[in-house]
C-alpha cells in the first residue's frame, strides 16, 4: 500500500531532505512547464506557485553530477519538471474530465482525451511526487533564445519538424508529446533524432529511464520510493 504524505509548508521553507535544485547547481537550465501556460492543460498547475525545480537531495547531487557529463560532450541540460505535488497529479484528474482541448493540437493531435489515462500518458500516481522523478532534455551548451509561447499562439503538432522552438537539440518531439513517437526507442526517428535520444540516455547515468517518455528519468536508488508528498512548490 502507498503512502500518501501532505506536509504544511510555511513560506517558503521545504521538507527536510528536499532541496532547490539551483541550490545545487545552477547551470541546469529550468524551463519549469507546469508553473506556465504551455502545457498539455493550457494552464498552471495546481501546486505549481513558482517556476521552481524541487528535488530529494540525492536525485539533485546526482543530476549536477549528469550535468558534468553532459557539459564534456558540448550540452546542458534543461529540466522541464522536476517534484510534482499530489495535488498536481489530481488535478491533471480533474482535468481530464472537462471537455477542454485547448492544447490538443500541440500535444495529443491523434489522441481522445478521455482515453489519456487509459493509454499511459497520465496516471493517478506519479513518481514525481516521490521527488527524485525529473522530466529533462539536452540542450547545446551556448543555447539559443526558444520561442515564447503566449496563450492563444497557434499550436503544431508536438511530432512535426517545425514544431514549437524551445531550443533543445532534436529528440524527435517535444515534450509531453502525447505519441508513439515519444517512446524512447521509436523506430520512426531520423539518425540525428536516434543519435540524441542516445546521448541522453548517456548522459543520464544512475538513472532509469520510463521506455514511452524519452524525458522521464528516475533516480535508481530514490530515497521515498512509496511516499507520494503534496507540498507546494515555492521560491
Amino acid at each position: 500500500m502507498f503512502l500518501l504524505v501532505f506536509l504544511q509548508v510555511i513560506n517558503s521553507q521545504i521538507p527536510e531532505g528536499f532541496v532547490r535544485l539551483r541550490d545545487i547547481d545552477n547551470t541546469i537550465l529550468q524551463d519549469m512547464r507546469y508553473a506556465q501556460y504551455h502545457n498539455f492543460v493550457g494552464r498552471p498547475i495546481r501546486g505549481y506557485l513558482a517556476e521552481e525545480c524541487i528535488l530529494t537531495i540525492e536525485a539533485a547531487k546526482q543530476l549536477s553530477q549528469n550535468q558534468q557529463m553532459a557539459m564534456a560532450l558540448g550540452y546542458r541540460i534543461k529540466v522541464w519538471d522536476c517534484y510534482r505535488p499530489q495535488k498536481a497529479v489530481d488535478d491533471f484528474y480533474q482535468w481530464s474530465l472537462n471537455n477542454d482541448t485547448t492544447m490538443q493540437k500541440e500535444f495529443y493531435p491523434d489522441e481522445q482525451k478521455d482515453l489519456l489515462f487509459d493509454h499511459g500518458y497520465i496516471a493517478k500516481k506519479s513518481g514525481h511526487s516521490r521527488g527524485s522523478t525529473v522530466d529533462l532534455t539536452l540542450v547545446p551548451f551556448y543555447p539559443n533564445q526558444q520561442e515564447n509561447y503566449q496563450p492563444g499562439d497557434q499550436l503544431i503538432p508536438c511530432y512535426l519538424n517545425h514544431r514549437f522552438k524551445d531550443n533543445t537539440i532534436d529528440m524527435g518531439t517535444g515534450f509531453d508529446c502525447f505519441d508513439v513517437k515519444s517512446h524512447t526507442y521509436c523506430g520512426d526517428l531520423t539518425f540525428e533524432q536516434r543519435n540524441n535520444r542516445d546521448t541522453l540516455l548517456q548522459v543520464m547515468l544512475n538513472f532509469s529511464n520510463y521506455i514511452d517518455e524519452w524525458w522521464h528519468f528516475t533516480l535508481i536508488n530514490e530515497p521515498y520510493k512509496t511516499i507520494y508528498f503534496d507540498f507546494d512548490i515555492q521560491n
